[in-house]
């Protein structure tokens, strides 16, 4: 084994790709990070710091473009607002799994829940001209924030772990009633806590929308991936928590990524209340001659964006949907291996004196998922990083995600053999040992 990788290697690696402080670092810094450092060592790191599927590519969805492509739709422009194979077996799918009615012209493909949530977050920092800032329950889904930041809106946020349950409402209160946010975005369940609101809360969220007219941006980026009660079946209780129940202020965002591991081909759907849909906004009529929020969705933001969404992509998703309506496509049993991976090396972790971050869900332990949270007694985001690099072991940290608690988050994506459990577990004896030996 070439690790532990000397600080001196990892301080040398940061200054050339002028890094200051590797607490703060992205994503996708971490991953060029992790490469280098596994350049040095010559042996692959363990890439937990990344949420790419750890699962095949659904079949159906494959088949399906394979047939696209043959029939030649690559040579066509899509339709700006869908093709309609995709816009009806996603309103279907919202039915079966939200339990939802959402017509099909209220649905738009996106190139993957980034696009989505760039371009709504554009267009509801330009509704009203008081209303510039955009609230993040957090943790989350870091880009997320720094879309708000590219465009020029304000930023605001509050750790959720802090304001559970009876706590929420006055907290979302204090920044609403100041009448300058826009939308407010959440992940549930959460990325990368985990944690999953609940009906009374989500139901908190819709209250406060409706009372300040705040939109709500929901990211159902792992739909029925809360595993503590089976979500498998279409069109039959219990349905994926949503706050669509509780306003009409509100757009989901489903991404094919994570619910059928199709996530190479950049591929999501964005669903619009009806009524959201259809609201005229005269800011916007001012600003671009289209005032209907959907219509100026798809006809500005999205035409300058990327004039569409992949051709033979959108028709994958579409069968992907269709067959999970149907039964044929069992999504939620398939992605259930993140459950077990999550269960595995969470021991793994405790058992090498970790923590767990955010533990509980309310009165309940976390569920186990695509991600969790781990701490190391009280170490700072910046030495915990360090140490786990030098071992070979790739996360990020959770200040990068608005949290303001010390620790990291895990993706179980790539832990898919025993081989590499135990390879965590031997990394983290050595974790143990630089720790302990302070050097």
């Amino acid at each position: 084994m070439n690790f532990p990788i000397a600080q001196e290697k990892l301080d040398s690696i940061l200054r050339q790709m002028d890094i200051s402080d590797v607490s703060n670092t992205t994503i996708r810094q971490g991953v060029a990070i992790a490469s280098a450092m596994e350049r040095e060592a010559g042996e692959p790191f363990l890439h937990l710091e990344i949420g790419v599927p750890g699962l095949p590519a659904c079949q159906v969805g494959i088949e399906a473009q394979k047939r696209a492509l043959d029939r030649g739709v690559p040579s066509k422009y899509p339709n700006i607002a869908g093709i309609p194979e995709l816009k009806k077996a996603a309103s279907q799918f919202i039915k079966a799994y939200v339990d939802q009615d959402i017509p099909a012209e209220c649905i738009v493909p996106t190139v993957g829940s980034m696009q989505a949530c760039c371009n709504l977050i554009l267009e509801c920092s330009q509704l009203n001209p008081d209303k510039d800032t955009i609230l993040y329950i957090n943790p989350g889904f870091a880009p997320h924030m720094l879309q708000a930041k590219v465009f020029g809106a304000q930023v605001a946020s509050f750790d959720i772990l802090d304001y559970r349950a009876e706590k929420l409402g006055p907290k979302l209160e204090e920044f609403m009633q100041k009448g300058n946010v826009a939308a407010m975005v959440f992940s549930n369940p959460n990325n990368p806590s985990w944690v999953c609101l609940t009906e009374d809360e989500l139901r908190t969220i819709g209250d406060m929308a409706t009372k300040y007219d705040v939109i709500v941006l929901e990211d159902m980026a792992y739909l029925c991936m809360d595993f503590r009660q089976d979500l498998s079946h279409p069109f039959e209780p219990p349905f994926q928590r949503s706050v669509s129940r509780y306003t009409d202020n509100y757009v989901m965002m489903l991404s094919g990524s994570k619910i059928f591991s199709y996530a190479g081909e950049r591929i999501a759907v964005v669903a619009f209340s009806p009524s959201l849909f259809k609201r005229e906004y005269s800011r916007l009529r001012e600003l671009y001659g289209i005032g209907r929020m959907g219509d100026n969705f798809i006809l500005t933001f999205l035409y300058v964006a990327s004039s569409g969404t992949s051709h033979s992509a959108q028709f994958a998703l579409a069968a992907m949907m269709q067959a999970a309506v149907e039964g044929r496509n069992d999504f939620v049993t398939d992605v259930r291996q993140y459950e077990k991976r999550a269960a595995e090396s969470k021991r793994i972790f405790l058992r090498h004196g970790f923590n767990i971050v955010y533990d509980k869900d309310m009165d309940q332990p976390i569920g186990d998922g695509f991600f969790y949270t781990i701490g190391y007694h009280d170490m700072d985001n910046r030495r915990l990083l360090s140490l786990l690099l030098r071992c070979g072991i790739a996360v990020i940290t959770l200040n990068t995600t608005g949290s303001t608690h010390n620790g990291a988050r895990v993706s179980v994506a790539a832990l898919n053999s025993p081989q590499l459990m135990e390879r965590l577990d031997q990394r983290l004896s050595l974790f143990e040992q630089l720790a302990n030996n302070n050097s």
